[in-house]
């Protein structure tokens, strides 16, 4: 395996000990975290589905078209064509037509789905959850003090934040002295979150609140402290002795609050990579689930000045971030906010929606049992054909192609019911005739009875009819 730090030993010597510039593909073998993948995965129809029932729930109707989601597709987020998503759900949307006249079907909520929507509501309105949102929504001004962000990015980010989609009408308001919207002056910005007054409270980081319950006591913690982040690699991740080295060098650096503002440090310096790591950790820290889509932090990372230190990050750090391919992109998932694929610390919105993906995993897996125990009783049905078919014909022979003809034969015209008793006929002079080519396939006395036979057969039961009429 390549090792991260293989240029570190010729960079000691010119005094430049980081490896930041190094692209990271070319450094190090990525190994996957199947507990991580599969927390990522878990969420594939969740946004999608909640969506759609945020459109359906705001429309006075309380129902919409499938046009209307057709034409959304992309802002909705939809994975498949919309009919076939919705059909997937069954317990979530119901299918109808308006009038039993409507050329396309309309969309609507069923009672299960609703019962979860006002208790998702309830969440979003109970005051420990606005005042946990506002304290979040406060840090991340503070954050760098960067005191202001548009609309826009953090609309990027309102799933990851836990934001209600009226947010800005309804929580907003109701703190006054954390923050409030202003019009922007950037082009293409419908307006701007704004810090109204610092909080030093809350400008503590959250390694910053473990290092002082370490130390309490002690003595030990004071601003500008080490404070080493941890870390975790995922299962065949090699570390080598050079690589180690740098770790423990780069955790014994003075740590920068990520309330601070760094970017006077020179952007390839260990000391702005760790600053940088401090922002992004703590970032990460304020999202519900503890991730994010990589390319929604690159744009608050650009929006702040650091895009391109945040890239080094994720890619330079996998102990800390870890990068996860599903979904058909790159999720950002902070290692220490989850063990064993599992949510450490959750909240009431993340129960919510749980409950959500309980009631449509609940589905899948009795459609899909359904379906197991219809296929094992028409297994049964066949085998248990062939079985008692096989008793009523004694010592006659049935091929193994007259048993696949049999299972294929469901459907015989009306036309050829009246050749049944011919064929019966047919049967019995065949057994009795000794010609070669009669001998060569013989047909139980209940096959025909049983279950109507398949076209090739009559024809062939025609055609000896008529040479053993001949001879």
């Amino acid at each position: 395996m390549k090792s991260v730090f293989r240029t570190i030993s010729s960079r000691r010597h010119s005094g430049h000990r980081t490896f930041a510039d190094t692209a990271a593909e070319d450094v190090y073998k990525f190994v996957r975290d199947r507990g991580l993948d599969h927390a990522v995965e878990r969420e594939k129809n969740l946004r999608p589905l909640l969506s759609i029932k945020d459109l359906i729930r705001s429309e006075p109707a309380k129902s919409v078209p499938i046009s209307v989601i057709t034409t959304q597709r992309d802002s909705l987020r939809v994975p498949l064509r919309p009919i076939e998503f919705i059909r997937s759900f069954p317990s979530v949307f119901q299918e109808f037509l308006p009038g039993g006249i409507g050329i396309h079907p309309h969309i609507s909520l069923t009672p299960e789905i609703l019962n979860l929507d006002a208790d998702e509501q309830l969440v979003y309105g109970s005051e420990s959850y606005k005042q946990g949102l506002a304290d979040r929504l406060l840090k991340l001004l503070m954050i760098n003090r960067i005191n202001k962000i548009p609309l826009e990015v953090l609309d990027l980010l309102k799933w990851d934040l836990g934001l209600p989609q009226d947010y800005v009408e309804t929580m907003v308001p109701e703190f006054p002295d954390y923050f409030r919207v202003i019009k922007s002056k950037l082009r293409g910005c419908s307006g701007e979150l704004e810090l109204v007054c610092w909080s030093s409270e809350h400008a503590v980081s959250v390694l910053e609140k473990k290092a002082r319950m370490i130390g309490k006591g002690k003595g030990e913690f004071t601003k500008g402290s080490p404070i080493a982040f941890p870390m975790k690699f995922s299962n065949g991740f090699v570390v080598d002795k050079k690589m180690k080295k740098w770790i423990d060098d780069w955790q014994k650096l003075p740590y920068i609050s990520p309330y601070e503002n760094a970017l006077h440090l020179s952007a390839t310096s260990d000391e702005s990579d760790k600053w940088a790591a401090a922002v992004l950790h703590e970032i990460m820290n304020l999202f519900v689930s503890k991730k994010a889509e990589k390319d929604a932090i690159l744009h608050l990372g650009e929006f702040m000045g650091l895009r391109s230190r945040f890239k080094r990050v994720l890619h330079n750090h996998p102990g800390i971030f870890y990068l996860s391919s599903k979904l058909r992109t790159h999720t950002v998932v902070l290692r220490d906010g989850y063990k064993r694929g599992m949510l450490i610390e959750s909240n009431e919105l993340v129960t919510s929606r749980n409950r959500y993906m309980k009631l449509m995993n609940t589905v899948k897996k009795d459609n899909k049992a359904v379906s197991s125990t219809s296929k094992r009783e028409d297994k049964g049905k066949v085998e248990g054909e062939v079985c008692d078919t096989d008793a009523k014909a004694g010592n006659d022979d049935i091929s193994g192609s007259d048993v696949e003809d049999d299972r294929r034969g469901d459907f015989v015209d009306d036309d050829e019911d009246d050749d049944e008793e011919d064929q019966n006929q047919s049967l019995k002079r065949g057994s009795r005739n000794s010609s070669p080519r009669a001998g060569r396939r013989s047909f139980g006395n209940s096959g025909s009875r049983d279950k109507p036979q398949s076209r090739r057969n009559k024809i062939s039961l025609k055609t000896e009819k008529k040479r053993s009429r001949m001879y």
